[in-house]
């Protein structure tokens, strides 16, 4: 069997459409890709800070479970959730790339 990398998907969920797009090229690329939460019902306003510590948690646990992460800095924004990622990616050693150049 082959064993394919794994590669956690990270940016402003604002980026949806990106979103999908990269996750289908990495995906036909050979790769399992784990995406952050899409809800259609909720707006990220009306998350409760509870909810949101656990939703950031299995973002964490995602990246743990990845041979490396895929930034979508859409114009270069990388929001302030986006950087704790990165952030704790590298501190666990994965690989990081990103959607467009950083400067």
């Amino acid at each position: 069997m082959h064993e394919y990398k794994i590669i956690a998907l990270c940016g402003s969920i604002k980026f949806k459409d990106e979103f999908m797009r990269v996750q289908e090229k990495l995906t036909l690329d050979g790769n399992i890709v784990l995406t952050p939460n899409f809800f259609n019902n909720i707006k990220k306003e009306d998350i409760d800070e509870k909810t949101k510590k656990m939703l950031d948690e299995m973002h964490k646990q995602k990246i743990d479970m990845s041979d490396e992460i895929y930034v979508i800095n859409v114009g270069g924004y990388i929001g302030e959730s986006t950087k704790n990622e990165i952030e704790y990616a590298k501190a666990e050693g994965k690989k990081i790339d990103y959607l467009e150049c950083i400067r």
